[in-house]
């Protein structure tokens, strides 16, 4: 086992929380009390240098500008050109990421590269590691507290996360090195803003009607992938909501979305 390779986790205990909104879309309605048993989760997004590991040891293709995902072939060519040119500083030399960007949050990385990570993290440590579910990426962005819009609380806070204040700043603005914000009550980073972060569930926006109360995992399949928290791109803060749902295609990927990992027990 590869004890140096286990990322800094916390303990989110077992219990209850309210998830969802009643003040929020329609998929995130309605707010219903889910039991989801204890898990650790890591304290903040995979960074950098810690996926340039994988990519050496298992030789999987580095985050740079590959097939152009459907959400942005979809936008014409415009949206397509627009795609590269912010994309360019996250892409890869090779094995190496960007220079000054070891401890940013990994992006330019696809809902099959994070489940090959926490593959490989797996198998070099022999632990179980694995993308949480919605339940569980909710309960632990929410800090322990019920019913705060932001992991920090109700109030919009420009010092608490990384997110596009003013959309004319976009072309200097960008993902910021992890433990740039203050956590939240867990210890967690990076919960709201900096990067959207993949978790296991498929999307159905009706899903919360019938949710199992005890450790959901969404619904057995679907079209749709979901990330959660918002990231430096967001100008609409309601995306910064820890109740926030956003479904994108599986074969998204882009400069402002990385994941996180959990694992049962360490």
């Amino acid at each position: 086992m590869s004890a140096d390779l286990l990322p800094e986790l916390a303990l989110i205990p077992a219990g209850e929380f309210v998830m969802g909104s009643d003040d929020a879309d329609e998929d995130e309605r309605p707010a219903h009390r889910v039991h989801v048993d204890d898990f650790f989760i890591g304290v903040q997004p995979v960074m950098n240098r810690e996926y340039a590991r994988f990519v050496r040891d298992a030789g999987h293709r580095a985050p740079a500008i590959y097939e152009l995902p459907l959400v942005v072939t979809a936008g014409g060519a415009d949206r397509e050109r627009l795609f590269r040119q912010t994309g360019t500083p996250y892409v890869w030399s090779d094995f190496d990421p960007p220079d000054d960007r070891s401890d940013h949050p990994v992006t330019l990385v696809r809902f099959d590269d994070a489940l090959a990570y926490c593959a490989w993290l797996s198998a070099m440590t022999g632990k179980p590691f694995r993308l949480p579910t919605e339940a569980e990426w909710e309960k632990a962005a929410r800090g322990g507290v019920d019913g705060r819009r932001y992991p920090w609380g109700d109030r919009l806070d420009t010092n608490m996360a990384n997110f596009l204040v003013d959309p004319a700043l976009k072309p200097t603005h960008g993902t910021t090195p992890c433990r740039s914000y203050p956590p939240n009550g867990f210890g967690l980073y990076d919960m709201a803003g900096n990067v959207w972060e993949w978790v296991q569930d498929w999307y159905d926006g009706g899903y919360y009607v019938n949710s199992p109360p005890r450790n959901p995992s969404g619904p057995p399949q679907g079209t749709l992938r979901i990330v959660r928290g918002g990231g430096w791109l967001v100008a609409d803060v309601r995306m910064l909501a820890c109740s926030h749902r956003h479904k994108i295609p599986a074969d998204t990927y882009s400069y402002a979305i990385g994941f996180c990992v959990v694992c049962s027990l360490v």
